[in-house]
């Protein structure tokens, strides 16, 4: 028979850095020396804080300008609060009890990229006030949410308002894809995504606190101590991976949305020229040493900002050259009044700076190990004065309410005129044919029939196309328009460039068009049909993922990955036949080793949570598949277990008794037992086995010098938390003696798991 090893996709191990990585012991001596050789310090309260402030998404918003988070419209955990437009009650396409919160995170990830440089004087004055990471650090976390609704006119010219629109600030260094100047060790990586063993890492070391945690050693910082309401199958930390997947998108010739939209060129009162400053930053922007590479276009929109420092400076001085500065530089500028001096937490008018919610993998991991190692045990987040937050705010909303967004409308208004719309009529078409079929324009003659033109715009050698070409001005305006939030018209753009892209073979450029379609149409608001699904949705991630992979020299898991994971979930939230799609997408993933060993449990749990959804029709619920997503809860459960995580193996193996369980009639009267006994004893050794692992990982080794009494009331209280369900089978758990228990090699019973695939789908 064939072992359950071989039935299970086994995901590629990525290499990891013994110095920064953290495993826990599978058994330890004892609870006491045990904690003498963890890693974490228990008595950090930083890095405690860390770990949750980290790991909040939606609580804590910059425009609140309170240190303190505000409560999320619906329950939800720190990891996974819900999504902001209501964590529990989702839209009328929806299925009550399912959260629309990935479909936001989508959305979210998507925004508009600022550069922020400054000159000298400038970043000075910034780290002056406490903050290492100068103007950029200051700004980030204020553009992730702005404060107010932001309306966005789409192509039609219909107005609609967003309260979680927001932009990225990123640092010219991130741009040119050079590590910061500040970077000196690697502590402190750039801040550029892309990396899934980086995102493996990070999920890593919160299930490894969250099983810390889970021991009594710390409060549980996943739900503040209090058991959170939460849908079903939806794993916080999957969310967790989520965003760090998106987060920090690297900036590639194929697609456009880490390209800089605006510009932010700041100097200060301290400047005795301020004027020719702005001038010099400019310029080298243009021409000199910030000058983006070749496949981005320079001309972006150019916003500055003059600092004045409100001890030292003189404010009608400042005035004066701000006024310079608008009739140099037009009506893009800002007059930021700041206070120079450093805030501590004790000031009157203190308050922390927002920590950042789209933190790369690689900036979160490298904060992690920095308070890891820190000896003080304080809290290294700054603090700021109020004034300076509301400054802040006021200069991030006129900056994009004001001159970002209208610039985008006014750019996606142009193209779609002067490129898009003669793309679509009969002569765009004639000559995307006449240039796919025939030599119109070239020199060379060829007796083939079917021959590309030599007058393509794409530059084989380099991988991309010249930013003034019309291939690059039409990705652009799809990318504007997605992250605009107008799916229609950017679904139009991306089918046809996806024709154009693969008439030229530029096939990472295709890729990226029909990964974005795929997306686009799963976000726009009209129904799919199952025909469309098929022909379309389907066909355009099936070519996006093989292009990503296997039509690429470097070929790179993230994006085929990225594809693959975001329509899971759209697919996820269509109901019905989709659900079955979104799980075949998620097996996908598995068979494609596209995740490591945390991506893979994450995926099983995702799978069981799509077949979970779909409802079944009359009262025998015909249709369901229930069984099908307790049997892959199941598969998760003994993932878990591998990877030495009891506490989410507990979770999944409680997950799939209740989706076997509910049905029965004995839910108010005893046990659940399962249909065919193969079955019971399969579940009733794996969850010896999951106690047997919670137990050694609270230090009770066959040499421990415990007392019989004590161990018995830790066996039970083990057995009690893990019994939690009366659908539970006590009496296979209570006769367990854990330091006997095998948590090694799989056991007879579970290696031949897969021949008994029928029996769980048999299962009432």
């Amino acid at each position: 028979m064939t072992p359950i090893q071989d039935a299970t996709p086994k995901p590629p191990k990525y290499p990891a850095d013994l110095d920064t990585s953290i495993v826990l012991p599978k058994q330890r001596a004892s609870p006491a020396s045990s904690l003498a050789s963890l890693p974490f310090r228990t008595s950090n309260p930083s890095l405690h804080k860390l770990f949750e402030s980290t790991a909040l998404t939606s609580t804590s918003r910059p425009s609140s300008g309170t240190a303190t988070p505000t409560p999320s419209a619906g329950p939800g955990s720190i990891l996974s609060p819900g999504s902001r437009q209501n964590g529990t009650g989702t839209p009328g396409s929806l299925r009550p009890g399912v959260s629309d919160e990935h479909r936001t995170l989508i959305q979210q990830a998507y925004a508009p990229h600022v550069v922020v440089v400054a000159d000298k004087d400038t970043e000075d004055l910034i780290r002056g006030k406490g903050l290492d990471g100068g103007l950029l650090q200051l700004l980030r976390p204020f553009g992730e949410s702005l404060s107010g609704k932001v309306t966005i006119r789409d192509s039609v010219g219909a107005s609609k308002s967003y309260e979680d629109f927001g932009v990225r600030f990123v640092g010219m260094d991130q741009v040119l894809g050079r590590p910061p100047a500040l970077e000196a060790t690697p502590m402190r990586p750039r801040p550029v995504g892309g990396d899934v063993a980086q995102v493996e890492e990070l999920v890593e070391r919160h299930l490894q606190y969250s099983e810390f945690s889970a021991q009594g050693s710390v409060p549980d910082y996943l739900n503040q101590g209090e058991p959170a309401a939460q849908e079903s199958g939806r794993s916080p930390f999957y969310t967790l991976y989520m965003r760090r997947l998106l987060s920090g998108l690297p900036m590639v010739p194929h697609e456009t949305f880490a390209h800089p939209v605006v510009g932010v060129i700041a100097t200060s009162s301290r400047s005795a020229t301020p004027v020719e400053e702005l001038r010099d930053l400019y310029n080298r922007q243009h021409q000199g040493d910030l000058r983006v590479p070749q496949w981005v276009d320079g001309l972006f929109l150019r916003y500055y900002v003059f600092i004045h420092e409100e001890e030292t400076g003189d404010i009608a001085k400042s005035n004066t050259t701000f006024d310079a500065m608008k009739r140099h530089f037009g009506l893009n500028c800002h007059l930021l009044r700041l206070k120079g001096q450093q805030c501590i937490s004790s000031d009157d008018d203190a308050v922390r700076l927002p920590r950042c919610e789209w933190l790369s993998a690689s900036e979160e991991l490298s904060e992690i190990q920095k308070q890891e190692n820190a000896d003080e045990f304080t809290d290294p987040t700054p603090y700021i004065p109020d004034s300076d937050v509301t400054a802040i705010k006021t200069f991030v909303r006129e900056l994009v309410a004001q001159s970002m967004v209208p610039h985008m409308e006014r750019n996606i208004h142009q193209w779609n005129e002067q490129i898009l719309a003669r793309r679509r009529g009969l002569s765009g078409r004639f000559m995307s044919l006449s240039k796919r079929w025939t030599t119109f324009g070239s020199s060379r003659s060829s007796s083939t029939s079917t021959i590309t033109s030599s007058n393509s715009n794409y530059d084989s050698v380099g991988g991309f196309y010249r930013p003034d070409a019309p291939e690059a001005l039409m990705r652009r305006l799809a990318d504007y328009c997605f992250m605009l939030r107008d799916t229609k018209l950017a679904l139009s753009t991306y089918e046809i460039l996806c024709t154009d892209y693969n008439n030229d073979k530029a096939w990472q450029h295709y890729a990226g068009a029909a990964e974005m379609a795929a997306l686009s149409a799963l976000l726009s608001p009209a129904a799919l049909t199952a025909k469309i699904r098929t022909e379309k949705i389907d066909e355009w991630i099936r070519s996006a993922t093989y292009s990503y992979t296997d039509r690429q020299r470097s070929a790179t898991p993230f994006y085929a990955l990225r594809t693959l994971a975001l329509s899971l979930e759209l697919l996820r939230l269509r109901g019905t036949s989709a659900t079955d799609d979104a799980a075949r997408w998620g097996s996908r993933i598995l068979e494609m080793n596209l995740v490591g060993p945390i991506g893979a449990a994450l995926v099983t749990e995702r799978i069981s949570a799509c077949f979970s959804i779909r409802p079944g029709l009359g009262v025998l619920k015909l249709g369901s598949r229930r069984r099908k997503a307790a049997f892959w809860a199941v598969l998760a459960a003994e993932e878990w277990r591998r990877q030495n995580k009891a506490l989410q193996a507990e979770k999944c193996l409680e997950a799939a008794l209740q989706l076997y369980g509910a049905r029965t009639e004995t839910f108010q009267g005893g046990p659940v037992r399962l249909p065919f006994d193969e079955m019971q004893h399969f579940v009733d050794e794996l969850r010896q086995q999951i106690l047997g692992l919670r137990l050694a990982n609270r230090g009770l080794g066959e040499d421990d010098e415990v007392g019989e009494t004590e161990q018995s009331l830790l066996v039970e209280e083990a057995t009690e938390t893990l019994d939690a369900s009366p659908r539970a089978h006590r009496k296979s758990l209570v006769g367990a003696v854990a330091p006997n228990i095998d948590t090694g090699p799989l056991s007879p019973t579970l290696e031949r798991m897969p021949e008994k695939d029928d029996l769980f789908e048999g299962a009432v």
